[in-house]
This record gives C-alpha cells, structure tokens and sequence, in this order.
C-alpha cells in the first residue's frame, strides 16, 4: 500500500540529512545555534522555529521539518542523552552540545555509532546507543521514569504517587509527539464535510474517538494554508480541549472566566449555535483581542470579550447559567506540545499555581447564580492543580453523568472528567462539575 510506503521515504530522508548534519555544514551549525538559544531561557520551541524560518530562506519543506523534530527531540530527551554519553565516556565532564547532537541521532537510529566516531572519537558510541537497557534495569519506578522520559526527577515522582501503575505509560505518552488535531466549526460545517473539503485539498484525516467536532490531520501538508481554515471552518484545538467546551452547555448566559485567545469559548458558542450570550473574559488584554478576531472569522456572534476588571461585569454578577474557568496551570498535560515546559517549572511552582487557582475561583464564583453549573478545569494532571482545589471550592458536587450522560464513564477518573494521551490519545485535562449555592 501507498501509505505504508511514505514513512519509509520519510525515514530514509531523514536519515540522509542526519547524516548530513553528522558531517557539518550550513544544518548543524543552524541546529546547534537553535538549541544553545533554546536551553537560554527554555522559551517556546515553536516561536524559535517560526522566527528562524522566516529568517533563513535557504531551508527547504523537508529540511524544516527534520530540523523541527530534532530541536524538539534534544528537549524531550535531554536526560536521557546526557545519561548515553556519560557511558560512553572515559574521562568525566559536561556533555558538549554536538555530543549531544550525535547522540540523539544514534539513539534515534538515524545515524549508527561508527559515523559518530568518525565526529567524536573520544566516546564509546556502542556504549551511548546501549542507554535504553541500562534505564530498563532500573528498579525505582519514579527514577526510571525520570531517565526515561526526560522528566525532572519532582515530576517523575509526582507522577508515580497521583497515578500510581499508570505513571510510566502516562510519562511516555506525555513525551511523544503530539497529533495535528482541528476542530470542525459546526456554524459553518460538518465534520463528515470537511474531511472531504480537506481530501479535496490534499489532506488526509480521520475522525477523533470521543468528539464529534474533532478531526485528526494525518498528511504533512500544512491545514493552516488549506481554503477551509482561512472561510472559518476549523480551528486547531486539541480532542481533549473541545470535550471540555462541552462541560459548558448548555445555558442562556455562560461566562468563560478564563477565555485567552478564545479556544474553548468558540468551541462552545458553535455548540451553542449561536444562541445565548458568552461572556468571554482574561486579564490580557491581547489574547482578548486575538479572540475577538477569531471570532469573526469563525461567523461566531455570541460572545463578547472583555477584561476581568471591565464594570461590565457588575451587571451579570450572581446571575450566569454556567461560570466555566479553564484556569492558570503548570501545563503538565500538554507537554506533548510544550516539551521544553518540564525544564522552566520547579515543584514549588505547583502551589504557586493552586493558590492562584483558589483566588481565581472566589472571584469567578461571584459571577455564578444560585444552582450555576461551575466547571473548575486545567491543563495539569498533578492532584494538588486538581482535585485538592476543586475539594476546596464552596460548591456542591454536579456528577458528571448529569452533564455527558453515559459518556461520562469513558471520560472520567473517579468523580472528575480526566482524560490523558496514555488512555484517550488526548492532551491531559481535568475538570470537576459542581452546582453553585
């Protein structure tokens, strides 16, 4: 079959520029540039990579698109590298930044140890490329997670005690690479009908497991040239972030307290069609901005933006159907699109951010009308982001089958919405629904 052919041209594609990079040139000089600047601040893999394409001309489709995977891999597998190549080597000190270039490669199989050695012939590169069965062999759960999988070892450990057996298929999971995933805008289409707007097009997709908005883009090509996105008919959201949307309805008046640029607030004025009133607020002003024009293009005429301190908000106070709040997090759940996240956060960041959970949710609280569906949610899968803060909430429990009905059984864990990429190929969220008093 065709499709089965692809990924193998692809693979000897790649294995030819890493070969390439193994050698020298314009490639890796760009790559190792790319991840010294990077490992600066670790800001976000993704603006590094638009602002380097934009600059460098000389980067053809394929190239762009091995070195994209390979700056986000030197992040994803930081620690476990640096392990290979302190066994494959003889005299102790820190790893150089090619060292580590030519290992990920090794390790990736892209190129073999000999053509390393031709590089750096001062490692045991058979010794590098033999990293993964020494981590194997490591009994503590949380130590062979961290090394694994590149996590810091507070992450790793927070990890096995939320999740218990299911830590290490959840660590790997949250390390791979995350699908190319849209929403369908039911104001303008179906999902049915733009899957065959986007074969039409050149691009290949299939149907989520658990939204019926959801497509997952499985061609290359890129969807945000495709005619369908610039008439409004998707929006890129993860499968997850649209089945929280759905928490939110219905209601005549719905505020989404922590709105940002808008994902979730869009998703749930199409379910909406349109009808009732969101009220979508943050306290960027920018992001508030960026919704309004997203809004636009997506035909959506039900929601109006404003700041968390506009004194518009006096006039809805104590009277909202539904308070959604997608709040502030560590992002624990998205690492498969913010890889570079796990190296910026420190363990003492996660009560920074349930406390300011808690306040978020007194103020959103004020907003809600006696009986109000609340829908308390992150982007985390740590207990202390989560339940603990939801446990503290002056709210009764809303169970969630009131809300998703028998769905609620393949999206739960516990009493809360919990969904995972180890369990539903998902982004991590979390949310509890709970009745206002």
């Amino acid at each position: 079959m065709v499709t089965g052919a692809v990924p193998d041209l692809d693979r000897l594609a790649d294995r030819k520029l890493a070969t390439t990079v193994a050698d020298g040139g314009r490639l890796r000089a760009l790559l190792l540039e790319l991840w010294q600047r990077t490992r600066m601040d670790w800001g976000f893999v993704t603006d590094r990579l638009a602002q380097t394409f934009r600059k460098e001309t000389w980067i053809g489709a394929h190239e762009r698109r091995f070195v994209s995977e390979t700056l986000y891999g030197l992040v994803r597998h930081l620690r476990r590298v640096d392990l290979a190549l302190e066994r494959g080597r003889r005299v102790k000190k820190p790893p150089r930044d090619l060292e580590r270039l030519l290992a990920l490669l090794v390790l990736e199989k892209l190129i073999d140890a000999p053509r390393a050695a031709k590089v750096v012939d001062e490692l045991d590169w058979n010794a590098v490329a033999g990293v993964d069965e020494v981590i194997a062999g490591e009994r503590r759960a949380d130590k062979r997670i961290a090394l694994a999988h590149s996590l810091p070892d507070w992450l790793a450990t927070r990890l096995v005690a939320d999740w218990g057996d299911e830590a290490e298929p959840l660590a790997a999971a949250l390390n791979a690479r995350a699908p190319m995933t849209v929403r369908a805008n039911t104001l303008v289409t179906s999902r049915d009908a733009l899957h065959g707007e986007l074969a039409k097009e050149g691009l290949t997709s299939e149907p989520g497991r658990w939204s019926d908005t959801a497509l997952i883009v499985t061609s290359r090509t890129n969807v945000f040239a495709s005619a369908a996105f610039k008439r409004g008919a998707i929006e890129a959201q993860d499968e997850g972030s649209q089945l929280l949307g759905e928490l939110a309805t219905p209601g005549k008046l719905i505020v989404d307290y922590c709105a940002g640029a808008g994902g979730k607030t869009l998703a749930i004025a199409a379910r909406l069609g349109n009808r009732g009133r969101i009220i979508a607020t943050d306290v960027d002003t920018g992001k508030l901005e960026e919704l309004r024009r997203r809004a636009r293009r997506a035909g959506v005429s039900n929601v109006q933006a404003m700041s968390v301190d506009d004194r518009q908000l006096d006039a809805v106070r104590g009277k909202a159907d539904v308070v959604f709040v997608d709040a502030p997090c560590s992002g624990i759940g998205a690492l498969r699109r913010n890889p570079e996240a796990r190296w910026r956060l420190r363990e003492q960041d996660i009560a920074g951010f349930a406390a300011k959970q808690k306040e978020i949710m007194r103020a959103a609280l004020e907003l809600a009308a006696p009986g109000a569906r609340v829908v308390y949610a992150t982007c985390s899968l740590l207990s202390e982001e989560n339940e603990r803060v939801a446990e503290s909430l002056p709210c009764d429990p809303l169970p969630l089958a009131d809300v998703l009905g028998a769905r609620a059984t393949g999206l739960s864990r516990g009493d809360a919405f919990t969904v995972a990429p180890h369990t539903h190929g998902t982004d991590g969220f979390f949310a509890r629904t709970l009745r206002a008093r």
